[in-house]
């Protein structure tokens, strides 16, 4: 799979809209961790993925209406499919089991190794450039998610299922995201959104049984919290990641979502009165740190092309190094 996305320009108001994009997606998925800790205890791992999912869809349906966005063409369906049933689906509904049946620290740790394997596979796949600056920051901000998991462990229990669980949840993270890339060259960013979602509607719907059951009893908050999930973090927050994905590479939005554990320690203290300890409040200073590293550009000329990758470079891209276009200087 290689990346033959269309071409988007190298501007410095392309990288702020980017950036003020990847900003909103990683604000929106950091709050999500809040309201799951509030519907999880009303709803099961699947049914919880399919309400949120259902939510989404609506949301995402009738903004395309309004915007007549239209079918997304043939040549972007593979990548929408296999985002929506890794990263949509699959990935929502095995995360939530497995946070049943692990500490949240554990859960932390293991689901962080999804931005690493973004970048393995984005080298191998997309031909993704791998500058030092980027495994840098990546290696600093994972040191950082690691004291975040270690601060917060020991409340619960921890079990291989819920690790393994865990880790499979990154592994269709990672999936998820790099076959999206390639179908952002063909459609836009609300589109594979939101076929995406319903692809991982679709895919929950033998969940639908226990949608049903549990929305009768359940909380009004805990629904609530389930809607928020649908309409912010997957509806909103997918599609501005989807927008900045397809203006930067799969590799560098992957290293942006490691300040989402820092946000989450910020969000807790703020709103669940969690006062974080040392260890914590280190650990999620050390996201941070690595991601603006991460995101850093190098002050030789030669780091222009490389920030914001035009996604029809391909196998150009696959190249160690490449020559600066004197007009984009």
């Amino acid at each position: 799979m290689m990346n033959t996305s269309r071409p988007a320009p190298s501007t410095g108001r392309t990288r702020l809209l980017a950036a003020g994009a990847a900003t909103v997606t990683v604000g929106l998925w950091a709050s999500a961790f809040v309201s799951i800790r509030s519907a999880g205890e009303a709803y099961s791992p699947g049914a919880l993925a399919l309400g949120r999912l259902l939510a989404g869809a609506l949301a995402l349906g009738g903004v395309c209406l309004i915007r007549r966005e239209g079918w997304p063409p043939r040549a972007a369906w593979p990548g929408i499919a296999i985002s929506g049933l890794l990263w949509f689906g699959f990935y929502m509904v095995v995360l939530n089991w497995g946070e049943q049946q692990v500490d949240a620290g554990t859960a932390a740790l293991v689901v962080n190794i999804g931005p690493i394997l973004i970048a393995l596979l984005g080298s191998r796949l997309l031909g993704d450039p791998m500058p030092p600056r980027l495994l840098a920051g990546m290696a600093v901000s994972f040191a950082g998610a690691v004291a975040v998991g270690l601060s917060m462990s020991g409340e619960g229990g921890s079990s291989v299922l819920g690790v393994v669980l865990c880790l499979l949840a990154a592994v269709g993270y990672a999936g998820g995201v790099v076959a999206q890339k390639p179908a952002l060259g063909r459609a836009g960013a609300l589109q594979v959104t939101t076929f995406g979602c319903l692809v991982g509607a679709v895919a929950c719907l033998p969940f639908a049984g226990q949608l049903v059951t549990e929305a009768a009893k359940a909380p009004a908050s805990a629904t609530l919290n389930m809607v928020y999930l649908g309409l912010f973090p997957t509806a909103l927050a997918f599609t501005t990641w989807a927008y900045a994905l397809a203006r930067t590479t799969a590799s560098r939005m992957g290293a942006t979502t490691y300040a989402v554990p820092a946000l989450v320690v910020l969000m807790s203290w703020l709103f669940l009165g969690e006062v974080p300890g040392p260890l914590t409040l280190a650990g999620g200073a050390l996201c941070l740190a690595g991601v603006a590293v991460s995101r850093s550009r190098p002050r030789a000329r030669t780091a222009a092309a490389s920030e914001l990758v035009p996604p029809d470079a391909g196998t150009a891209t696959t190249a160690p190094e490449r020559r600066p276009e004197p007009e984009q200087a």
